[in-house]
């Protein structure tokens, strides 16, 4: 599950990234207004934890922004503004939820668990690009109408480079993102290239338009035409 934390605070923000990273959440960090409301408009969230004071555009702001575009993405308010007015004015203006800080983790973790059930009615439930379809729920890839079979790291992978299409993503963020490796002493290039290898036999062969594109001595990107 992908997750984007608004937070001005380094420590604030460090401490969300690794403890939610350690749960096995695709973090995303975000420290100003302005970079927290160009991921969200181009880019795929399961949830977004937002703080309300910050540098450039304010919580309140991005969040009503949001709701006015008809974005549905469940947004939890991690705030010091802790009287019942905040509470009221955050909530209209499309909050989901409200945390006060400090707040323990373990209520943090609760309130993500139960913010993305609250969620999922209104969920995308596929990812798509040109004629491929992945569907979230059921796992389900086609091409063209055609079922294409994949394990589950090659789905994993898939999916990854669907929820980042047409950005070039590398290796190195593809064995942290993906694989969940982040301590090894040893890099993981030449595991990810096999698993990218099949992965684009399966999606693209017999395919006219290929999807799955090799940047050299960068990375990949999934995008329709050359890259």
């Amino acid at each position: 599950m992908r997750i984007l934390v608004v937070e001005d605070e380094q420590k604030v923000a460090d401490a969300l990234r690794e403890g939610l990273q350690g749960e096995r959440y695709d973090v995303v960090v975000e420290r100003t207004g302005e970079g927290a409301f160009f991921r969200i408009t181009t880019e795929q969230f399961d949830a977004i934890l937002l703080d309300l004071t910050l540098p450039g555009r304010d919580g309140l702001e991005i969040l009503r922004a949001m709701r006015d575009r008809g974005m549905k993405t469940p947004v939890l308010v991690l705030t010091a503004r802790d009287t019942l007015q905040d509470r009221v004015v955050g909530l209209d203006a499309g909050a989901d939820d409200y945390l006060i800080k400090p707040f323990a983790f373990t209520e943090l973790l609760a309130r993500i668990r139960a913010l993305v059930r609250r969620g999922r009615v209104a969920e995308t439930p596929r990812l798509t690009l040109g004629d491929l379809e992945v569907h979230l729920i059921t796992r389900e890839v086609t091409r063209g109408g055609s079922r294409v079979d994949l394990t589950v790291r090659e789905f994993e992978l898939l999916e990854y480079l669907l929820r980042h299409q047409g950005q070039v993503v590398s290796r190195e963020t593809l064995a942290r993102d993906v694989w969940k490796e982040t301590a090894r002493t040893t890099p993981l290039d030449n595991v990810i290239d096999v698993h990218m290898a099949r992965l684009r036999r399966k999606v693209d062969t017999d395919q006219t338009a290929k999807l799955i594109h090799t940047v050299r001595g960068v990375g990949f990107v999934l995008r329709e035409g050359e890259p």
